[in-house]
């Protein structure tokens, strides 16, 4: 629960998406080999899955192995550009649609020195307070889980600054896995929100290539994954190719604007790898800095 909440709000478990990015991030500490391009099994804590987990068809170690790439790279990269500002003196940051994000419970050093505000739905995210108070983590201070009710027009900018956050001092503002569900509109509005923070502000957004756009090995598995969605009720709505999305940003407000594709992750944190291991083509990476 929030700040703002009260005792008897009532409390919704994770989004499957969120508890499979958890899941993902935990099966590459037990499936893979080291070096490990991020260490989380605290994720796996919070989500409390069966014993069987591991034998589920979405955790098979093979056939999803560029999936579980992304997850852990994407989340690697964040943190270490979230790290490198708060150096030099970035004080918030922000992560929309957090799910199991457990940055703040891996990396306290860090997020201590920051005030560190996650979004995410009303319902899940009260479910993950509690769990977090079950598993004995604190909810400092510094710590600020911001519940939003987007399925009823909820605004996050809104709930964000009533929850502390200061528009004049810059900010890291992190969305990964989102800008696939949203519209065109919905994502330019974002950004132009974004892009009117303060003077050295970062956003780190994910988005999704079109199939023609991806390797071509990949492409079976992403139609299956989109037709999957659909049927789910959670419909891919956006994709962009790199130079579309760099043109959103900086036409959205954004001064400067950087394509990290997924080759880019692979050679920053695969490259000694022996075991193949490597992001999946299909998201890649925006970077755009106020």
């Amino acid at each position: 629960m929030s700040e703002n909440s009260t005792p008897d709000e009532p409390t919704a478990a994770a989004e499957s998406t969120a508890v499979r990015v958890a899941l993902w991030r935990a099966l590459h500490a037990q499936a893979d080999p080291a070096p490990h391009v991020l260490e989380d099994e605290i994720g796996l804590r919070l989500a409390a899955p069966d014993d069987g987990w591991r034998h589920r068809p979405d955790m098979d170690p093979h056939a999803t192995s560029r999936n579980r790439a992304s997850i852990v790279a994407r989340a690697r990269f964040i943190e270490d550009l979230v790290a490198a500002e708060a150096d030099h003196g970035v004080s918030q940051y922000v992560i929309l649609g957090a799910g199991l994000d457990t940055f703040a419970q891996r990396s306290p050093e860090i997020a201590s020195r920051l005030r560190v505000f996650e979004v995410d739905q009303s319902g899940p995210q009260a479910w993950k307070r509690q769990r977090l108070i079950e598993l004995g983590f604190a909810v400092p201070e510094w710590l600020r889980l911001v519940p939003v009710d987007f399925e009823a027009g909820g605004s996050w900018w809104e709930r964000l600054t009533a929850a502390g956050f200061d528009t004049a001092r810059p900010a890291v503002v992190a969305s990964t896995g989102v800008a696939m569900y949203l519209t065109r509109d919905a994502i330019t509005d974002t950004l132009r929100q974004i892009a009117a923070l303060a003077p050295g502000s970062t956003l780190a957004m994910t988005f999704m290539l079109p199939l023609e756009l991806m390797e071509a090995e990949e492409r079976p598995r992403q139609e299956a994954t989109e037709k999957f969605a659909r049927a789910a009720g959670t419909p891919f709505l956006s994709h962009f190719a790199p130079p579309e999305m760099l043109a959103l940003a900086r036409e959205s407000g954004f001064g400067q604007a950087r394509h990290v594709s997924a080759a880019d992750l692979a050679q920053r944190y695969f490259a000694d790898r022996t075991d193949g291991l490597r992001p999946s083509s299909a998201e890649q990476l925006l970077v755009a800095t106020v």
